[in-house]
């Protein structure tokens, strides 16, 4: 029971301390959701010096002072299931690290490509889905809170450019129903984290075209958000031939970022971002600049930058590590 306390305590004076810090703070941080599985595969992480590490205290070594964790509702061998995620929030717990869930809703990825409906919810109607999406948020917070983890930001739902549980909630065809289940995932999380930060996470944030059909759509429906999410991939953006190089992708989501401010008075953070592994001295110079960026040419609208499992190698071209050690991309992290 002292122990319980203690954790409250320390919890507690963790999230004063973040907020007292306010806008100074600015967040640097990984999503690592895919740690446990790759421990469960008996593949272990070093430092620079080749000293084995744990992610978590990797990350946190590293200088980053966050870390993203996704949830999926029902997913293949557990992982990123609700006790894979509190497992994870307790590590990040024990290294003071500030925490963002991310609800894909869904049993595995959900992107703009894909917004697959969880196969329990799978011949629901949208008022039904609308109170599995609030139950089921809240399950997974309040098992969270229950263990004294603190949560900053919650994610409804993963780049929702086009909407999610599609076709139900496909924003193109049914933008009333995007916004009702992202309105009921904003409920779910604020009754059971009343202070956390609630995201609303899209893709290419170079492309404010995306963004203005998204969040016009919400605002129409009178849903509410607190923070916009935004995902910075030059390598995908120059890929799409939404820009011809980097700069283009880095002076682009600055200036969507203002501009989200001047239109929706809302704050940013990047929660996505990621550079070519095999090239690890450019990837550096890339993602110091968007760090950089993010902190400084936003008018103070960006508050944070996560890179995207940077642990991941093979056949994904943007981690940050290789053979199982961070390249000199994770430097651009440290101040």
């Amino acid at each position: 029971m002292k122990n319980r306390i203690l954790l409250t305590i320390l919890s507690a004076l963790f999230v004063l301390n973040g907020n007292a810090q306010g806008k100074d703070t600015f967040w640097l941080g990984a999503d690592i959701s895919g740690t446990t599985e790759l421990e469960a595969r008996g593949e272990k992480l070093y430092n620079a010096k080749g000293e084995i590490r744990e992610n978590t205290a990797l990350m946190k070594e590293l200088g980053l002072n966050a870390v993203r964790l996704r949830v999926w509702v029902n997913p293949r061998g557990g992982w990123s299931g609700k006790e894979d995620v509190l497992q994870m929030a307790k590590r990040a717990r024990y290294y003071g690290m500030a925490i963002m869930i991310d609800f894909h809703y869904s049993d595995w990825w959900a992107d703009p490509g894909k917004q697959p409906v969880p196969g329990v919810w799978q011949y629901l109607k949208y008022d039904e889905v609308k109170l599995q999406i609030g139950q089921y948020t809240q399950e997974v917070l309040q098992l969270l809170k229950d263990n004294d983890i603190e949560v900053k930001w919650v994610q409804v739902g993963n780049e929702t450019t086009h909407g999610f549980l599609w076709p139900m909630g496909r924003a193109e065809d049914n933008m009333e129903q995007y916004a009702g289940l992202t309105q009921a995932g904003y409920d779910a999380v604020k009754a059971v984290y009343p202070a956390a930060q609630v995201i609303v996470h899209l893709d290419a944030g170079c492309d404010q075209k995306r963004y203005d059909f998204i969040f016009d759509g919400l605002r129409k429906y009178g849903t509410k958000w607190d923070i916009i999410g935004i995902s910075v991939y030059p390598h995908w953006d120059i890929e799409a031939k939404l820009e011809k190089d980097y700069k283009g992708t880095i002076r682009d989501f600055t200036a969507n970022i203002k501009h989200l401010y001047r239109k929706y008075g809302t704050e940013s953070i990047v929660v996505e971002t990621g550079v070519e592994s095999a090239k690890p001295v450019e990837g550096k110079k890339i993602l110091s600049e968007i760090i950089e960026a993010a902190e400084h040419k936003t008018d103070g609208h960006c508050h944070g930058v996560f890179y995207w499992a940077p642990e991941l190698e093979g056949g994904y071209p943007l981690g940050a590590f290789q053979n199982n050690r961070p390249t000199v991309i994770m430097d651009a992290f440290k101040r």
